[in-house]
């Protein structure tokens, strides 16, 4: 229904209450982005099997490029994580982008909302290969994980796709070839160089295939969560704030989302600054604009 803009899902949409206004208690929403054939897909199934060691149910949304011409999707990423299928604990939704960009479907913050008010305890998001203008995950993930691979290129790269602006951790993916010391250090390098962030995202080297490093990168998306329910807070409230504007004008539509944006800057700022506090469910928001 969300996928399809259903008549009547945005005042179903309304009635939810997510529990991710405070990240105490909230599942906790983990963004897997990466250039394509970084080994994302394989990379989530070994999250998977260490989040359900733990007991965790878990949530996989997985969007895959889709045809120009039909729309569709070939939704190869169930494939990857097929061991999976029979287990309740586990619920796997692949999602066509339907050609938006941000790397995500459009669909995928409202999706994110739905299986957070449902209860489950760790939502892991799976974007299309980023490419320059694909960083929207960083707007519904509490974690974003970029993974990179020797042959995707240098830390340069990085920076112009404006990775290292969204990145809370690094995973350098199949690092037994040859090149990934040198891009591990190019990265720390450039994180050492910014000054700004409060949080210095680790470079983690991994291995999907051998499992070598999954259990680090688990820990260090652990460790961010922490930090984001600690010192980070006021980052984490800003980034869901920004999050909800964003939901917002998506539910809008096109028609109207220009309109919106202008009243979010100017005379209508009150509803900005509701949806950025957390006050104003913009399901509801959206449904009162539209009428």
């Amino acid at each position: 229904m969300i996928e399809n803009r259903v008549d009547g899902t945005l005042d179903a949409m309304a009635t939810l209450e997510p529990k991710r206004k405070s990240i105490a208690g909230a599942p906790r929403v983990v963004g897997i982005t990466g250039p394509p054939g970084a080994g994302k897909s394989t990379f989530v199934n070994l999250i998977i099997k260490e989040a359900r060691g733990r007991g965790e149910r878990v949530v996989v949304l997985a969007v895959d490029p889709s045809s120009p011409f039909t729309g569709g999707a070939i939704l190869a990423d169930r494939i990857r994580m097929e061991e999976h299928a029979l287990d309740e604990g586990v619920f796997i939704r692949s999602l066509s982008s339907r050609g938006h960009l941000g790397g995500l479907s459009r669909a995928v913050g409202q999706v994110v909302d739905l299986v957070d008010s449902a209860g489950w305890d760790l939502i892991i998001v799976e974007t299309v290969g980023v490419g320059q203008s694909e960083l929207a995950v960083c707007e519904i993930a509490d974690t974003a994980v970029v993974i990179l691979t020797p042959e995707s290129g240098d830390a340069v790269q990085a920076m112009k796709a404006g990775l290292l602006e969204i990145a809370d951790l690094f995973v350098v993916n199949k690092s037994d070839r040859a090149g990934a010391d040198i891009l591990i250090r190019e990265l720390e390098l450039a994180v050492e160089l910014d000054e700004e962030s409060r949080w210095r995202p680790p470079v983690v080297k991994a291995s999907a295939l051998s499992g070598e490093g999954v259990s680090e990168v688990v820990c260090e998306i652990i460790r961010h969560g922490d930090w984001c329910e600690g010192e980070g807070r006021q980052e984490w409230a800003d980034r869901q704030g920004r999050g909800r504007v964003r939901t917002f004008l998506d539910l809008v539509g096109e028609d109207a989302r220009f309109a919106a944006y202008c009243s979010l800057q100017s005379e209508r700022s009150d509803i900005k600054e509701a949806l950025e506090s957390g006050n104003s469910n913009p399901y509801r928001l959206a449904a009162e604009y539209k009428s």
